[in-house]
């Protein structure tokens, strides 16, 4: 590994894990406590050295169920992904054990130290940087608004969701530029954040690598998101490049449950009538504070980020014969154990744009617009990911759990792609 003039690493290995694992060094080098940080995000335990201020986050991680849809997630991967992103946590490891954190003041601040990089982390990071980045806030947002001032306000405060969400990005043709090459650019939609959610790196593969005849080689500049193998989002091989932007596309759903405590379990109301769901509870610490106990519940619909059988009801529905006094939430990670990942691999050795869109047909959550051009003239724009077929008036707000026609259908809804 060298940097340049910028400080930007470049990174080469013998083959693709070689290559992942000093990824993974490379990053727990310069990002070591943003790392650490992530780690407790996704465990649902950084209240217990950054204070009352994140105690609200790790109940959230908790009650839905961050690390356990991580490791189902990490456990349906094909062999060689699952390898992949083992050999990125790894080098994260190994970093930490050689002491690259000693250097980030903020351990010393907050008395706590790395304690190692489990495998399936990246898609644990992964689904704690996307989980709010959907949609199940703005339905929170319109139901209370429809709650206030009715649903025709809907619309008039409406900024994403059906029929108003919009994103940007960019792909000119070679005939329209002065060198005759194609430009692309996307626009991630991040929030400006100390440090950010990407890495600029360039990452190499001297040889085939020793872990299979026929592996492609890989060199490759572009955005990398700490604690994640490979470059998802922005990538350029030299004979193709990628950009996404958000697809602003709706793929998470609410749904209002009617929970209540039967003995020594909990029960929902579903299409079926009353029906036992799993239900335990959890403690977390807060430094300077008191733990905080949460009982984490889970209905055939999701994970209950709202209420639960104790609650009174929703607000609303308090005159209600059929109120809820819970909210769960559904996103398809959680239901299928897919996040995507088996994309990464394919990204970093593709050379056309028929090699990227392969690689993206398998991509799940966030939903992304991508841009991609080559140098043999070869152009894409499609979107790329999961979409629930499911009602319309899922798509709005929260829906009583108990009606059956409010359920996802087997078939996802089909995604545009430019011609």
């Amino acid at each position: 590994m060298f940097r340049d003039d910028w400080g930007i690493p470049h990174v080469r290995a013998g083959g693709a894990r070689d290559l992942a694992y000093a990824q993974g060094y490379v990053t727990a080098l310069d990002r070591a406590w943003q790392l650490h940080v992530e780690r407790h995000r996704v465990l649902g335990t950084s209240a217990a050295f950054l204070g009352a201020d994140s105690a609200g986050w790790d109940g959230l991680a908790r009650r839905t169920r961050l690390a356990d849809t991580a490791r189902r997630c990490y456990e349906r991967l094909d062999a060689g992904t699952a390898a992949w992103v083992a050999a990125y946590a790894a080098g994260v490891c190994d970093a930490f054990a050689d002491g690259v954190h000693e250097a980030a003041p903020e351990f010393a601040r907050t008395g706590s130290a790395p304690e190692g990089w489990e495998p399936w982390l990246p898609l644990g990071v992964w689904l704690s940087t996307h989980l709010l980045f959907a949609g199940f806030p703005a339905k929170l947002w319109r139901g209370e608004l429809t709650r206030r001032l009715g649903a025709d306000a809907v619309p008039l405060f409406a900024t994403d969701g059906p029929g108003t969400a919009g994103s940007n990005g960019w792909l000119v043709t070679g005939d329209r530029t002065a060198s005759g090459a194609a430009l692309l650019a996307g626009d991630p939609h991040r929030f400006i954040e100390d440090p950010g959610v990407y890495q600029q790196i360039h990452l190499a593969t001297t040889t085939a690598g020793e872990e299979g005849q026929g592996e492609a080689a890989t060199d490759v500049v572009g955005l990398a998101v700490p604690g994640v193998p490979g470059l998802a989002h922005f990538g350029h091989t030299g004979q193709v490049a990628w950009a996404i932007t958000n697809a602003m596309a709706d793929y998470q759903d609410l749904y209002r449950e009617r929970l209540r405590r039967t003995g020594d379990t909990v029960e929902a109301y579903g299409p079926g009538g009353w029906e036992e769901v799993q239900a335990h509870t959890e403690t977390y610490q807060v430094a300077g504070g008191e733990p905080v106990t949460v009982e984490v519940v889970e209905t055939a619909r999701g994970t209950v980020v709202v209420g639960g059988p104790e609650a009174g009801p929703l607000p609303g529905e308090e005159e209600d014969a059929e109120a809820a006094n819970a909210l769960a939430l559904r996103h398809h990670p959680r239901v299928s154990g897919r996040l995507g990942f088996e994309t990464l691999p394919g990204l970093l050795t593709a050379r056309t744009v028929a090699e990227v869109s392969a690689a993206v047909d398998h991509w799940v959550e966030p939903v992304n617009v991508l841009l991609a051009a080559d140098t043999e003239g070869g152009l894409l724009h499609r979107a790329a990911g999961f979409v629930p077929r499911r009602p319309a008036a899922n798509r709005l707000g929260p829906v009583p759990a108990w009606e059956p026609g409010n359920a996802w259908q087997d078939e996802p809804e089909p995604l545009p792609e430019a011609p």
